[in-house]
């Protein structure tokens, strides 16, 4: 049933910001955007997500991909992941934003020793990295043999069915620390020994991660950036009211930051459901947020 409001109706038009003086103090160093994702309660310092500049992008198919989640975490905002899609494919876009900067990256690109050139070029044109892991059993946290890189080949001198133990530069020449360094200390033996990756292995000598010089770089480049605890960028991800048992710990398991119910309408009892059945399954531990909502009753 349609309700009629009485009360005048107002236009943007209608308000006006009065100057105000400008003090010394009014300059833009001091400015400061900071904006809080997610409440908080009274007393507390800091809410679970904070944003560095009040810019989040909408949960739209033609919007917020991964190349804008990235994008827009760098300047200090978050991107919400489309959920128009299926669950296997935004849980993977939301795995590329996490793993896309790290101070510790757990390697995407990993090959065995016994693998071959061929393979090498094919993992680069698939990964977009040229840094490639060679572990025993080639998996992220095989033991790790040696690393490939574009200065250990030449596809003009070389066939493509050369073994990869043949050009790879191999364990005992690499510069490596063990998987209790800081990121800090990290950065500090890179620099030091003039290093593009620094491979970090644990004592039986299994890969870790890797920690690249690049991502020390971006991090100058980019002094708003917006990261977890282990320094990757945060992003969020869209559900829905339907599929969300089996979308919401997809998406938690690719590291999805905080979870928002794409929907009209807010005010219904399918975001209630789904609400709880995220609070029994994750407690506080997965920020969510829902809506829309036009009145405080709804």
């Amino acid at each position: 049933m349609a309700y009629y409001y009485p009360e005048p109706s107002r236009t943007f038009s209608e308000y006006l910001l009065v100057p105000g003086y400008t003090s010394p103090d009014c300059i833009p160093a001091n400015v400061n955007l900071r904006t809080p994702l997610t409440k908080f309660r009274k007393g507390e310092e800091e809410p679970a997500i904070s944003l560095n500049i009040p810019m989040v992008s909408a949960i739209m198919q033609s919007v917020s991909g991964t190349d804008l989640a990235i994008a827009l975490a760098k300047e200090g905002g978050i991107s919400f992941i489309y959920g128009s899609q299926s669950i296997e494919d935004e849980a993977a876009m939301v795995a590329k934003v996490k793993g896309y900067k790290a101070g510790f990256v757990v390697s995407d690109s990993n090959l065995r020793p016994d693998n071959t050139l061929a393979d090498v070029l094919a993992l680069v044109e698939e990964k977009g990295h040229s840094t490639i892991a060679v572990t025993d059993d080639g998996t992220a946290n095989g033991k790790l043999l040696g690393v490939v890189t574009g200065r250990d080949y030449r596809v003009s001198r070389m066939t493509t069915n050369e073994k990869v133990a043949d050009f790879m530069t191999p364990l005992e020449k690499l510069v490596t620390a063990p998987d209790t360094t800081s990121l800090k200390v990290a950065n500090d033996i890179i620099w030091d020994n003039k290093l593009n990756s620094l491979p970090i292995i644990d004592a039986e000598g299994h890969l870790c991660y890797f920690v690249f010089r690049k991502d020390y770089s971006q991090h100058k480049d980019n002094p708003q950036e917006v990261l977890d605890s282990e320094k990757r960028y945060l992003v969020g991800a869209g559900i829905n009211t339907l599929d969300y048992k089996e979308r919401v710990p997809a998406l938690v398991e690719a590291g999805v930051d905080v979870l928002c119910i794409d929907s009209s309408e807010g005010y219904s009892c399918w975001q209630k459901m789904t609400i709880d059945f995220i609070r029994e399954k994750y407690g506080d531990t997965v920020k969510v947020g829902a809506g829309n909502v036009v009145d405080r009753e709804g």
